[in-house]
């Protein structure tokens, strides 16, 4: 009777081993007693995005664009070195602007003193020239000379400057700047006012 008490005690007391203690207190009791940490598990799925932030404040309006202004669409500058491109220029005759200055490609020179404008549009056209005495220029499209666009002076030594809109009518126009007909030959210096070779230029710029 007295074993059966013993044996009856003894396996009471198993009952509360830590054997058979939760399983977070075994993994506790298993880390103190030198064990090693498992492998991490694999993450889980990412969370659902955050709510979007406020709106900024709206920028401040920009300044509006001129209704109808022209652009430059192409554009050359075509010049003159005086004394070695050009001389005595008779009644009819077109000035030589021999050499290409800025250009975006478009507008180009078929020769020394005919210029291509490509596309039908309007065109802003300014020319300079010296000349000496009384003298006129003036523009001619496709050879025929332009009677809105003559320039002159009576007297001196200056420049001669033209500024002219043309509007094209038909593709691959050719300008050129004359001597209008029936004038006297004009002589164009070499070097007024030093001793360096004056330019003469031809600028043409497609604005629309």
């Amino acid at each position: 009777m007295i074993l059966r008490v013993v044996f009856i005690l003894a396996l009471g007391g198993g009952l509360t081993s830590p054997l058979f203690a939760s399983t977070e207190r075994g993994d506790r009791l298993f880390q103190e007693s030198g064990g090693s940490v498992g492998i991490p598990g694999v993450a889980g799925p990412a969370g659902a995005p955050g709510l979007a932030g406020a709106a900024g404040a709206q920028g401040i309006q920009g300044i509006p664009g001129i209704p109808g202004a022209p652009g430059i669409l192409d554009f050359s500058d075509f010049f003159a070195l005086q004394g070695t491109d050009n001389g005595s220029i008779g009644g009819g005759v077109a000035v030589n602007f021999p050499r290409v200055g800025s250009t975006s490609g478009i507008i180009v020179a078929t020769g020394p003193s005919t210029f291509l404008l490509p596309t039908i549009g309007t065109y802003l056209v300014q020319f300079q020239v010296d000349v000496t005495a009384a003298a006129q220029l003036q523009l001619a499209l496709n050879t025929v000379p332009l009677s809105e666009t003559v320039v002159g002076r009576a007297t001196g030594t200056t420049q001669i400057i033209g500024v002219s809109l043309l509007t094209t009518s038909t593709s691959n126009s050719i300008l050129e700047v004359i001597n209008p007909p029936t004038n006297i030959a004009l002589t164009i210096p070499a070097n007024d006012g030093g001793t360096h070779p004056i330019s003469a230029h031809l600028v043409i710029i497609r604005i629309q």
